[in-house]
């Protein structure tokens, strides 16, 4: 069975840090995914990007918002990816929820975590 779980999120002051993982059960990241992915999604917004990192090269994208500030990277013996992030914001807060997008051959399709909350308030 395919899952992916977040940990990590909390509250936490401006300026603080947070790590956030995503362990994933039923297929292997390094093998069977062509981009592991962070979103998040704010009260009454969309849910939108963060960071992306391409499974074939570890290439690495972030939304303009979080450049310089979080840091994605992917543990492909524990198959387990991360987010870093530093120097929170009040607007940073959201539940934040990792994706992977499966290669054609392992599938093909989606999967979505359940959502870890993040909060950042004085």
């Amino acid at each position: 069975q395919v899952q992916l779980v977040e940990s990590g999120g909390g509250l936490v002051h401006p300026g603080g840090s947070l790590t956030l993982s995503c362990v994933v059960s039923g297929f292997t990241l390094s093998a069977s995914t062509l981009s592991m992915n962070w979103y998040r999604q704010a009260p009454g917004k969309e849910r939108v990007l963060v960071a992306r990192i391409i499974s074939s090269d570890s290439s690495t994208i972030y939304a303009g918002s979080v450049k310089g500030r979080f840091t994605i990277s992917v543990d492909n013996a524990k198959d387990t990816m991360y987010l870093q992030m530093n120097n929170l914001k009040p607007e940073d807060t959201a539940v934040y929820y990792c994706n992977a997008v499966i290669s054609y051959r392992a599938g093909g399709g989606s999967r979505w975590g359940q959502g870890t909350q993040v909060t950042v308030s004085p």
